[in-house]
């Protein structure tokens, strides 16, 4: 008890120290700090006291200048809380930039209101925040709250830099825990910001992170975690909602979870069971009784969020699913598999990050509560096949861009292990477009085109396809506004989810397509996938960037040409290529009445160093030129 007091003082004087070090004046914000900044944090301090398995004290307080109106959303003075996590304390005092203290807010002047987000039919989590509009810039605010809370499962990351265009003056992050709770880290990028770390005792640490000029966006950027500082914690002894857990590693997570919160929410009614029986009957292969059961479950149920206390991580029974026809990710994810167990199929949940545009890996070095979805792993021929089961839509076995390519945790009985989704490589993400175009002697275009997406494509086309006509009109004239007066005549779509292919046919027209000049036609043989923007020049780069997906873009234009005009000029053949891709086009003589255009563009996925930006910009300049490649028609005679 004595050391545990002597950590908490030991924050609490820490923490005046640092304050009283931080002077509020504006003016004396080093020029460096300022420096492509919107803000300056000028102290951000987190003290965090885990005394118990059930006791967790954070302490915060953050202060910020803010230097424009840009920078107002680095202010965060959010605290967010629930059943299990009260808010002890709370307030915020505004300075001007002499470091006048001109507003002072306490608890009752923050908005309080829920985290509603608008799936959640079950939702306890609250939040309180200022809501602030200042007179004039710059100003400093001090933000500062208390909470304390039950659950040891989460312990906040800490995040020295958590946004772009905000530079850092301090920030400083305390922990203190038991040696008996095994708390374990996983660091990233600290050496290369200078971040330093020390250990007072075995049962504290500090991290001071000092001096950071803001960092400018730059684009194609890896996501934001992947190129700056971060620590995450864990503990192997927590507790989650009121449920104790230990484990050392992620067999024992496994289990712990397995027993302690998916443990007894499979029971289906024998009605259902029966059900589910006979529509497998005389079937033997595991993944073709998986077709039908996934296929029940689409069209029975729908998806919900449940945000409420132990809900929030245990699924809703399997019956009562079936009873009401909806749930979160967790409950038809349990429910489906245990449908599956019923005709004898065995399945795994699965728990990860769904993101659509990060592929974001569950941390393997940190044993931890991680994750915000959950999904099922049938085994297959020593590897898995991946079930999505909130989509009403989604093909068996597809899950491009939501849940593809990071490291999952497969709950099992006794074996739970960290694997690696499916990734979809640039052969598989495909666009192939077939069409036959005409240009009649006033320069109009009449088109009819099939584009077949697959992989990654398919799940943006397939989005597409469920949209109203309207919405098909606009996105078509949005897609192609490089083409002036386009008019879409028709938009039928075929969705072939046993192959996982989406073929769209389209029929369009578009007045004046082709420049006349005097007794000359000209126009852009490439009709509809252009590339029609490269990427802007970086002067010193600092990150690398990232191709997140690669892809192969495959066109054949057949091209009838009008009537009173011969061939002129066409371009010449292109193919080219380096480590980001490659790219051709041909445009071939038919016959005097009729050319034929072919182009294949591909690209691939990686990341790559900061050095070779200039080159995959070029590379894609190159395509834009020769994207815009026209023909030259002239008149008979």
């Amino acid at each position: 008890m004595k050391l545990y007091l002597y950590s908490f003082i030991f924050c609490l004087f820490s923490f005046c120290l640092f304050a009283q070090e931080t002077n509020l004046l504006a003016s004396k914000i080093p020029d460096s700090l300022k420096f492509n900044a919107n803000a300056v944090i000028r102290l951000d301090q987190t003290d965090i006291n885990i005394s118990s398995q059930r006791g967790l004290e954070l302490q915060r307080k953050r202060i910020i200048t803010i230097l424009n109106e840009k920078g107002m959303n680095a202010i965060d003075a959010t605290v967010y809380y629930n059943k299990r996590m009260s808010v002890n304390s709370l307030e915020a005092k505004v300075y001007d930039e002499e470091g006048t203290e001109i507003q002072k807010f306490k608890k009752k002047d923050f908005r309080d209101q829920s985290m509603f987000d608008g799936i959640s039919i079950a939702l306890d989590g609250r939040m309180m925040f200022l809501d602030y509009t200042p007179p004039k810039y710059p100003f400093t605010i001090v933000f500062e709250y208390e909470v304390e809370t039950s659950n040891t499962a989460f312990i906040p990351q800490w995040l020295p830099i958590d946004d772009f265009f905000v530079s850092v003056e301090k920030s400083v992050l305390n922990i203190s825990c038991p040696t008996s709770l095994g708390l374990k880290t996983k660091e990233h990028y600290l050496d290369l910001f200078k971040i330093q770390k020390s250990s007072p005792s075995t049962e504290k640490l500090i991290y001071t992170a000092n001096q950071i000029p803001a960092q400018k966006y730059e684009s194609f950027s890896p996501d934001f975690r992947e190129i700056y500082p971060w620590v995450m914690f864990g503990l192997e002894k927590f507790n989650l909602e009121g449920v104790d857990g230990q484990a050392k590693n992620w067999k024992e997570f496994g289990q712990w979870y397995y027993d302690q919160i998916l443990s007894g929410t499979d029971e289906l009614p024998e009605e259902t069971k029966n059900h589910i029986r006979s529509l497998v009957s005389g079937i033997n292969d595991p993944i073709e009784k998986a077709k039908i059961v996934y296929k029940f479950v689409q069209e029975k149920t729908r998806y919900v969020s449940i945000q409420l206390g132990i809900g929030g991580w245990r699924p809703m029974l399997a019956k009562d699913v079936d009873r009401l026809g909806y749930g979160d990710c967790k409950a038809l994810t349990n429910y489906t598999k245990s449908l599956l167990e019923a005709v004898g199929v065995v399945s795994y949940p699965t728990i990860l990050f769904g993101d659509q545009y990060y592929k974001k890996s569950i941390e393997f070095d940190v044993v931890s509560i991680q994750g915000n979805h959950m999904m099922l792993a049938i085994p297959h021929q020593n590897s898995y096949v991946w079930l999505e089961c909130t989509s009403q839509t989604t093909p068996f076995g597809y899950q491009a861009n939501f849940t593809d390519d990071r490291k999952v945790l497969i709950v099992k009985p006794n074996e739970s292990e960290i694997v690696t989704t499916k990734k979809y490589t640039n052969s598989d993400n495909t666009q192939s477009s077939e069409g036959f175009c005409s240009i009649d002697p006033e320069g109009n275009l009449k088109a009819k085109f099939t584009i077949i997406s697959k992989g990654a494509v398919y799940d943006y086309k397939s989005r597409i396809a469920l949209k109203s006509a309207t919405d098909h009109d606009k996105y078509y004239k949005n897609y192609w506004d490089f083409i002036n007066n386009l008019k879409i005549e028709s938009v039928k779509f075929d969705d072939n989810k046993n192959e996982i292919a989406i073929t769209e046919k389209i029929d369009f027209s578009a007045a004046k397509y082709a420049n006349l000049m005097d007794n000359r036609m000209m126009f852009c043989v490439n009709t509809v996938d252009r590339l029609t923007e490269s990427p802007k020049r970086i002067r010193n780069r600092k990150t690398p960037f990232e191709i997140s997906r690669g892809f192969v873009d495959f066109e054949q234009i057949s091209v009838d040409l009008p009537q009173g005009f011969v061939i002129e000029s066409i371009p010449a053949k292109i193919s080219f290529s380096n480590k980001f891709g490659h790219y051709e086009f041909e445009v071939k003589i038919t016959n005097e009445k009729q050319l034929l255009y072919t182009r294949t563009f591909s690209l691939n996925s990686g990341v790559y160093q900061k050095t070779e930006y200039e080159d995959y910009r070029l590379f894609l300049e190159q395509v834009e030129k020769n994207d815009q490649a026209k023909i030259v028609l002239i008149k008979k005679g």
